[in-house]
C-alpha cells in the first residue's frame, strides 16, 4: 500500500467482514475507533518494551509515575499493558477481556479520548458475532507507524473515512470536515496579511476552531505558521460536540505532540450552550459550522445568554433552524483587543447568512453588528460541487478587529466561483477542487485590495463601503377609500361580523341570566337590521355623511350601539373605492388602508424622505411615510437593515437572443422530430 487510496480502501475491507452483522450506519462504530487505536499501537510499539519495564519498576514506589512513563514512550499518553495487537491475537479464546484490559492500561487521559468510542459495548458486539479476532486480524496487517503514514496522510484518512460513513448514513459530511483546499485557501488568506510578524523571532500565536471536527484546520494553520517560522510558538484550542471525531482529533494531537498542551486544549461538547474556552482569546480564529442545521438542542442556554447585555450572542439570534451565524457570533465573542494586536477570523458557510432575514430580524442585526463594528474585511465566493456533501455555493468570510487604513470602512467581495479545476473522480458532490496556484491567486487578489476585472470586462473584485450594504424600510401608507350603500348584500355581510355576532353571545354562567342576556342581544340585532333596512340604498362616497345618515336614524329608533358594533356596521356596508372621498380620523388625519400598505427599501446613504419625493411619490401621489414605524437603535424613520445580496454585485447581463435565431432553432427541432417519425413509420 505505497498510497493513499490504497489504505483507506484496506480498512474499509473491513465493511465486508461485518456486513452480514451490522448495518451500514453501525460500520463506523467499528472501524473509526479500530482505526485510531491500530494507530495508537504502532505508534507505541518502539517504546513498548521500556514503557513496560518501567511501569513494573516504578508502579509501587511512585504515586503518579505519569510523567516519567510519558517521557519513555516519547508522547503524553503511554500504555502499559504487556499486549500490543500481536500479543493480544496470540490469545484469542481470551481476546474480548484481554483487549480491554489493553484499553484501560492506557493513560488516563487517552483513555477519556478512548471513551467517546464506547469500545467495551463495540468489543462485546463483535464478540458475541465471532467476528472480534477477524477485524484485529485484518488491522494487524496495516501498518500505520508515522514513519510509514504521516500525520497529514493520517488526517486524510480519517476524513476519507468519515466521508465514507456519513455517505453510507445519507448524512451531512460537512459538518465534520471541509475540503483540505478550501483549508489551505482559508489559512492563506486568514495568514497572508501578517507574514511580516510571523517572521518575527519566537512569536506565540493561538488558533481556535469552535467546532473542530477532526482538527483538519487549526493543524493545516498550525504547519503553516511553523512553515514561515519554526521558532514560533504555536497553541492549538477547539470544542466538538461529536463523540467520535472528538475522539479522532484529540488522540491525533496526542500523537503529535510531546507534551500534549494541544491535545489538553481540545474540549468536549456543544459550544453553543456549554462554551469551554470562555476565559480566552485568541490571534487566529477557523470554523466551517454544519449548513442549515437546527440549535434546538441549544436553544435554551443561548437565548438565555443573548439577553444579556454585551453577550456573544446579544446582537442578535439566527432563526432555529440555521446555527451558522451563532459560530461566527461565537468566533468574534473571542477576538483579542486591538490593544493586544486584534485577531483575524476566517470562516466558512453557505448564502444564507449572507442575505436570510428582513431589517429587525436577528440575521440582519447580526450582520448590522458586525458591518457597523467595520469587523468584514472580505467575502469569497467559492466554486460549486466543492464540498462532499453538497453542490450549493459557499463562501468564506474574513474578519478582524484590526484592520490596515486602506481598508478601514470598506468591504472586498471577490468572486472565485470560477477558480476551480475538474477532479478526475467525483467524491460525493464533490467534482472540482481549487488548485495550489488558484490559492495562490485569489490570496493576491485578496492582498491587493482593488478592483479586478477579467479580460471580457467581468468583475472577480470589488471594493465597496460598509455602509453600502445597509438600508432602511420604510413602512408606505395609503389612504383609506370607501364608499358606503346599505343593500340587502352588504347587510348581509354586517350580520357575518364578529362584533355583531357577540350581540347575541353571553358569558355568563347562571343558565337564566345567560338565556335573558341573550334574548336581549338578538332583540338589539333584529332592531339594527330593521333600521338599517329602512335606510336609502343610495351610495355615498363621504364616510361622515353616511356616518350622520346612520346616527340620525339609529337615534331616531332610540338605538344605542358601542363603538365596536358602530364599526362592524360600517365595515359591512362598505366598499373600497378609489373614487371616493378619503377617511378621516378623528383628528382629521388621513387613516391609512392596511390593504394598500407598502414597504421600500431607502439606502442608508440617501435621505428617506428625497429618496419618497423621488421614488415613490410620483406614482402615489396620495401616499406617505408611516413615521409611527421607527428603529429601536438609532430611532430613525424606518427598520435598518443589512444584507449582502453577491450576486447583485456580480450579475452580468447577457441580451437574449433574436427571434430570429430562436426560430432557427425551433425549425430545425420541428424537422429532427419530422425525420424521427418518418424512420418509425
Amino acid at each position: 500500500m505505497n498510497n493513499f487510496g490504497e489504505k483507506v480502501s484496506f480498512i474499509w475491507s473491513v465493511a465486508d467482514l461485518i456486513r452480514d452483522t451490522f448495518k451500514r450506519g453501525k460500520y463506523q462504530d467499528i472501524i473509526l475507533p479500530f482505526t485510531v487505536l491500530r494507530r495508537l499501537d504502532c505508534v507505541l510499539e518502539p517504546t513498548k518494551a521500556v514503557v513496560l519495564e518501567t511501569y513494573l519498576q516504578y508502579k509501587d514506589q511512585l504515586d503518579n509515575p505519569h510523567n516519567l512513563l510519558c517521557k519513555k514512550s516519547g508522547f503524553a499518553f503511554y500504555n502499559h499493558s504487556r499486549y500490543d495487537f500481536g500479543k493480544l491475537l496470540d490469545d484469542p479464546n481470551n481476546l474480548a477481556a484481554n483487549l480491554k484490559l489493553y484499553i484501560n492500561s492506557f493513560s488516563s487521559n487517552m483513555r477519556e479520548v478512548l471513551e467517546k468510542f464506547d469500545f467495551p459495548n463495540t468489543i462485546d458486539k463483535l464478540n458475541n458475532a465471532n467476528l472480534l479476532f477477524l477485524v484485529m486480524e485484518r488491522f494487524k496487517n496495516i501498518d500505520l507507524h508515522p514513519d510509514k503514514v504521516s500525520n497529514l496522510e493520517m488526517g486524510y484518512i480519517f476524513e476519507e473515512l468519515i466521508r465514507k460513513f456519513n455517505e453510507a448514513l445519507d448524512e451531512n459530511p460537512g459538518e465534520h470536515f471541509t475540503p483540505r483546499e478550501v483549508i489551505s485557501l482559508m489559512v492563506s488568506l486568514l495568514l497572508s496579511q501578517d507574514q511580516a510578524t510571523l517572521s518575527q523571532a519566537y512569536i506565540t500565536r493561538t488558533i481556535y476552531d469552535p467546532c473542530c471536527g477532526s482538527g483538519g484546520m487549526i493543524t493545516t494553520a498550525k504547519d503553516r505558521i511553523l512553515e514561515l517560522n519554526p521558532n514560533a510558538n504555536v497553541f492549538l484550542f477547539g470544542q466538538e460536540v461529536n463523540p467520535e471525531t472528538f475522539a479522532v482529533c484529540k488522540s491525533d494531537l496526542y500523537m503529535k505532540s510531546i507534551d500534549g498542551k494541544d491535545a489538553e486544549n481540545i474540549k468536549f461538547g456543544s459550544t453553543l450552550s456549554n462554551d469551554q474556552h470562555s476565559d480566552k482569546t485568541f490571534d487566529y480564529l477557523l470554523a466551517n459550522p454544519p449548513y442549515g442545521k437546527d440549535w434546538k438542542r441549544d436553544e435554551a442556554s443561548v437565548k438565555q445568554e443573548a439577553e444579556k447585555a454585551g453577550s456573544r450572542f446579544s446582537a442578535g439570534l439566527p432563526r432555529i433552524s440555521d446555527g451558522q451565524l451563532l459560530f461566527l457570533q461565537q468566533m468574534l465573542g473571542r477576538i483579542k483587543p486591538v490593544t493586544d494586536g486584534g485577531s483575524r477570523v476566517a470562516i466558512v458557510m453557505n448564502g444564507s447568512p449572507l442575505f436570510t432575514g428582513d431589517a429587525g430580524s436577528g440575521e440582519s442585526e447580526i450582520r448590522r453588528w458586525i458591518l457597523e463594528n467595520d469587523w468584514l474585511e472580505t467575502i469569497i465566493a467559492l466554486p460549486e460541487q466543492l464540498f462532499y456533501n453538497t453542490g450549493i455555493a459557499t463562501y468564506i468570510w474574513i474578519l478582524t478587529n484590526n484592520k490596515t487604513a486602506q481598508k478601514k470602512g470598506k468591504v472586498q467581495l471577490i468572486n472565485a466561483s470560477q477558480f476551480w479545476t475538474p477532479m478526475r473522480k467525483s467524491l460525493g458532490d464533490k467534482r472540482r477542487e481549487i488548485s495550489t496556484k488558484q490559492i495562490e491567486e485569489i490570496t493576491k487578489i485578496f492582498q491587493q485590495f482593488e478592483t479586478v476585472e477579467t479580460e471580457d470586462m467581468t468583475s472577480v473584485s470589488r471594493i465597496f463601503e460598509s455602509t453600502d450594504f445597509g438600508y432602511r424600510k420604510i413602512t408606505v401608507e395609503r389612504p383609506l377609500r370607501l364608499n358606503f350603500q346599505a343593500t340587502s348584500e352588504r347587510i348581509d355581510r354586517v350580520k357575518e361580523q364578529t362584533a355583531f355576532i357577540n350581540l347575541a353571545v353571553s358569558k355568563k354562567k347562571a343558565t337564566q341570566i345567560k338565556e335573558i342576556e341573550e334574548q336581549a342581544g338578538r332583540e338589539q340585532q333584529k332592531l339594527i337590521l330593521s333600521v338599517l333596512s329602512g335606510l336609502t340604498d343610495e351610495l355615498y362616497k363621504d364616510r361622515t355623511e353616511f356616518e350622520k345618515l346612520l346616527k340620525k336614524a339609529f337615534k331616531a329608533e332610540g338605538i344605542k350601539v358601542s363603538a365596536t358594533v358602530h364599526k362592524a356596521i360600517l365595515t359591512g356596508l362598505s366598499e373600497r373605492d378609489e373614487t371616493a372621498e378619503i377617511c378621516l380620523d378623528s383628528e382629521g388625519n388621513p387613516e391609512p388602508d392596511t390593504s394598500l400598505r407598502d414597504t421600500e427599501n431607502v439606502p442608508l446613504k440617501q435621505d428617506v424622505y428625497e429618496y419618497f419625493e423621488k421614488e415613490v411619490k410620483p406614482h402615489v401621489p396620495d401616499a406617505w411615510i408611516n413615521e409611527s414605524v421607527r428603529d429601536e437603535k438609532d430611532n430613525g424613520v424606518g427598520k435598518v437593515g443589512y444584507e449582502i445580496n453577491f450576486n447583485r454585485y456580480f450579475y452580468k447581463y447577457v441580451p437574449p437572443r433574436s427571434l430570429e435565431e430562436i426560430e432557427a432553432d425551433i425549425k430545425q427541432v420541428e424537422a429532427d422530430i419530422l425525420e424521427m417519425l418518418k424512420d418509425m413509420i
